[in-house]
C-alpha cells in the first residue's frame, strides 16, 4: 500500500511515527527514514532509534535555505534512497519516508526515484508511506490512502517559536 500523509498542518511525521508504533504493535518490521532533518534534531527520533536501531536513518542537513546548500543537501537526499533501495531488499514490511515530498519539490530527489521506489515496494509487498507538504497529483493518484493535515490553528500565526515535544 501506497500511503502519503501531506498537507500545511503540523503532524504529518507525528502521524507517520504513530503508523510506525501500530505496526510495530503488530509485529511488522518498520524502516523509518528522514529526509532534510539532521540527527539528534527531534524528540521523535531518540525514540525510533531506540525502538528500530538501524532500521532509523537521518542522514539530512536541515531544511534546505538557499541555493548554496543544494549539493550537500542533494547528498544527504542520495544517502537516503541509498539507505532505503538497500532496506527494501531485506523486505521490511513497511517503509516509511518523512519529508519525502519536501525532498521532491525541492527537487532533491525526481519523479523517477520516487516513482522506481514505489515500483519495488509493491513488487517486494512493502507498504511505502510519504509525508511532506504539496503532494503532486500524479502521486495521489498513484497513492492508496491520502491524509491531508490542515492548520486550523497554531501558536506560530501567533508569534510563538517551536515548543520541544510539540513541533520537534
Amino acid at each position: 500500500m501506497l500511503i502519503i500523509y501531506t498537507g500545511n498542518g503540523k503532524g504529518k511525521t507525528s502521524a507517520a511515527a504513530g503508523q510506525a508504533l501500530r505496526a510495530l504493535g503488530w509485529g511488522f518490521r518498520v524502516c523509518f527514514g528522514q529526509f532534510m532533518k539532521r540527527d539528534n534534531q527531534a524528540g521523535e527520533q531518540i525514540m525510533l532509534k531506540k525502538m528500530l536501531g538501524d532500521d532509523f536513518c537521518s542522514c539530512g542537513s536541515g531544511f534546505f535555505l538557499n541555493e548554496d546548500q543544494r549539493e550537500k543537501q542533494r547528498e544527504g537526499a542520495q544517502k537516503l534512497l541509498d539507505w532505503s533501495r538497500e532496506k527494501i531488499q531485506d523486505r521490511p514490511d513497511m517503509l516509511i519516508l518523512d519529508e519525502s515530498l519536501y525532498a521532491l519539490n525541492m527537487k532533491l530527489i525526481s519523479r523517477r526515484e520516487v516513482s522506481e521506489l514505489i515500483d519495488v515496494c509493491r513488487e517486494k509487498n512493502v507498504h511505502l508511506l510519504l509525508t511532506g507538504r504539496n503532494a503532486p497529483d500524479w502521486l495521489v493518484r498513484e497513492a492508496d490512502l491520502v491524509s491531508e493535515i490542515q492548520v486550523v490553528k497554531h501558536p506560530f500565526q501567533e508569534g510563538t517559536k517551536a515548543s520541544m515535544g510539540i513541533e520537534f
